[in-house]
Formats: C-alpha cells, sequence, structure tokens
C-alpha cells in the first residue's frame, strides 16, 4: 500500500447560519511531495513539512483569522492518492 504526501492551500469555508453560524476548514491542491511506503513515513515526514510550513508562515495570519486572506499551506497525507481538494463535500450541519 502506498501513502502520499501533498501539500495544500488551506481556507475556510462557511457551513451556514445555524447556532450564529459555523466554518469549516478547507484545502485545494497544490502539489504532491512524496509517496511513501508506509503510513508511519508519511506521517512522519508530513509532521516535518507542517512545522517548517509553520516557521515560514509564522508572519501570516491565523487560519482563523477574520482578517486572513489566505497564503497558508498545510502537508497533508492520504492513502492512495491526494484528493484535488478537501473535504469532498461540503459537510452538513447536524
Amino acid at each position: 500500500m502506498k501513502y502520499v504526501v501533498a501539500f495544500y492551500a488551506v481556507d475556510r469555508a462557511y457551513g451556514g447560519p445555524e447556532e450564529g453560524g459555523w466554518w469549516f476548514d478547507t484545502g485545494e491542491f497544490v502539489r504532491l511531495h512524496r509517496v511513501c511506503l508506509t503510513e508511519a513515513a508519511a506521517a512522519r515526514l508530513a509532521e516535518r513539512a507542517n512545522r517548517l510550513l509553520d516557521l515560514v508562515q509564522r508572519g501570516h495570519r491565523r487560519l482563523d483569522s477574520v482578517l486572513y486572506a489566505g497564503g497558508r499551506y498545510r502537508a497533508c497525507q492520504f492513502e492512495h492518492m491526494a484528493p484535488p481538494r478537501f473535504p469532498q463535500a461540503p459537510p452538513r450541519y447536524e
């Protein structure tokens, strides 16, 4: 089984007006970083990449800030292949 680590541009999307309004995290595929043979190797690689991204993006606004206007990236791991975006379908409020 193969695991991939990919970079995503992250943002927040408006989920709906329930309970005063709610938001959810989204990501758009930027590029594939690496293919790993084990899940543990992919997890270590994604964790290391995210630590480095946190250092590089130190001056950028946080994702949950009202003033956030893009520019943050995250490394994510997936089994088999990286999807073009996440989540695949918007979550539903229940």
